[in-house]
């Protein structure tokens, strides 16, 4: 498997080993890495696949994309990390061995559960395998590696968790100060392990984002200090989201011959952009159902075909805190596969974006491309948050968070008739509990493990949006 920059070249040297992907995160050009071309899955694949347990079908897609790593061992990583005893959180009633069960809302409509692990979000399906990963491949090669990340809220806890005591393995995690739910907060700040440190950026997730990316694009400083990413910049935490796609049409069909559709909360554009690649892989996808919150710059894009970031003070603070994002990572990810994979027109994109800018590529042939990728959009506000709460609550008594409240009221507008619709959970409601309580007049019930969790002494460093402060702040704990 050969791997490319969506800002590079097939021809400018030779091409990573996926480990050192792994380890590496953003490429040295600045763009991201994908593959040189999109593994094929065929018919008789399809039909070996659908009755595979989690960790099993788990493999078979690793295995298209990673050959650096022996197949004994890649089994043994996935069969440690998708085991029932790591997704134990799940609904009363549903098998915690099926890792991601499917619950049926309606007829047609479904809720793919996917925030069963330790803290309760669905970043935990990617992160889990991440950390043994990294772990595996530290110990191979008797290296460190500090990882610098930033949080809108989940992937912050989920990274640390599947982190925690790892040894070889320093996590340095940006969030937004004060911009998260307590709960999420709580998650991060209360962990004690001597390799986690967070610090709090006075800002928005943007300005965290924008810091990681001034470090790993310092070479010379990412080189001395091992600095890693487990933002889904990193190519691993998308490679292992392509996973319950399949798993989720599998659940969701008889037959290989049925088309299915996702509706996905989109905030960095990760998720859904696992989903896009699981389609060009040939999973059969009907649509993709982009769904924001009122931060609705990818849903501008969509309907539009200008994409235009907003600045720190034009971004919401939404009741969806994971989806305040106004410039989305992977988003490049997909522009590069829409724009024929050509990395000069990427390259002239991200410069007007980096710049602070926007572009426009209504009126052009990638545009006119579009409807080939399956893409659909829409947005969702606090007050339609609300209100699909109360209704999938009233008429199903299944209670969700309120980012899948996003991904349900975009769903109901993009439903095809005979195509069956999966939502894709994002969290478990107690994470927004403030919200439910204002939705439904009640608390959320929450997993035992969590009881007392925003009681629990909170260590974190507070310090400006500076690039050079985070830096010294790592230097200072590295010895």
């Amino acid at each position: 498997m050969r791997y490319v920059s969506t800002r590079g070249s097939t021809k400018q040297g030779p091409s990573p080993a996926f480990s050192d992907i792994l380890l590496g995160g953003l490429a040295p050009d600045g763009g991201l890495y994908l593959p040189e071309s999109y593994p094929q899955v065929s018919a008789a694949e399809l039909a070996e696949w659908r009755e595979l347990p989690y960790a099993a079908l788990a493999l078979k897609i690793l295995q298209k994309f990673v050959d650096d790593i022996p197949a004994c061992d890649l089994k043994s990583l996935a069969d440690r990390t998708y085991s029932g005893n790591v997704y134990k959180h799940c609904r009363p009633g549903r098998d915690a061995t099926d890792i991601t069960p499917l619950t049926t809302v309606e007829p047609g409509l479904f809720l793919l559960e996917l925030s069963n692990g330790p803290t309760l979000a669905f970043k935990d399906m990617a992160m889990q395998l991440l950390g043994n990963l990294f772990e595996y491949v530290l110990d191979k090669r008797q290296e460190t590696i500090n990882i610098l990340g930033a949080t809108s809220g989940d992937t912050g806890s989920a990274a640390e968790y599947a982190m925690r005591g790892k040894h070889n393995v320093r996590v340095f995690m940006l969030s937004p100060d004060g911009l998260m739910s307590a709960f999420q907060r709580a998650q991060m700040y209360s962990l004690q392990e001597p390799n986690i440190f967070n610090i709090a950026i006075k800002g928005m997730f943007d300005d965290c984002q924008d810091i990681v990316k001034a470090v790993s694009n310092d070479a010379a400083f990412k080189a001395q200090y091992k600095i890693g990413a487990v933002n889904s910049i990193n190519w691993a935490r998308v490679l292992a989201q392509i996973v319950y796609y399949f798993k989720g049409y599998f659940a969701a069909t008889r037959s290989n011959e049925e088309k299915v559709s996702f509706a996905v909360p989109s905030g960095n554009f990760g998720n859904i952009c696992a989903g896009h690649i699981a389609r060009m892989m040939g999973l059969p996808i009907a649509r993709l159902v982009l769904a924001t919150n009122e931060n609705d710059v990818l849903d501008e894009f969509f309907r539009t075909g200008v994409y235009r970031p907003r600045g720190a003070s034009d971004t919401w603070v939404t009741s969806s805190p994971s989806m305040d994002i106004s410039k989305a990572s992977n988003f490049e990810r997909f522009i590069f596969d829409l724009v024929g994979r050509d990395p000069a027109v990427v390259r002239e994109l991200w410069a007007k974006v980096d710049a602070g800018g926007s572009f426009d590529l209504n009126g052009t042939p990638f545009m006119a491309k579009l409807p080939e990728f399956g893409f659909v959009s829409g947005k969702s506000t606090h007050a339609d948050r609300l209100a699909t709460i109360r209704d999938v609550w009233q008429k199903h008594q299944l209670m969700i968070d309120t980012h899948t409240a996003d991904a349900f009221k975009v769903a109901h507008e993009h439903r095809d008739e005979g195509i069956p619709m999966i939502v894709l959970e994002t969290a478990q409601p107690v994470k927004f509990a403030e919200t439910i309580q204002e939705a439904l007049g009640r608390e959320p019930s929450r997993p035992k493990d969590f009881d007392g969790i925003e009681g629990l002494p909170q260590r974190v460093e507070v310090m400006p949006a500076d690039a050079r402060a985070v830096k010294d702040f790592i230097v200072r704990h590295c010895g």
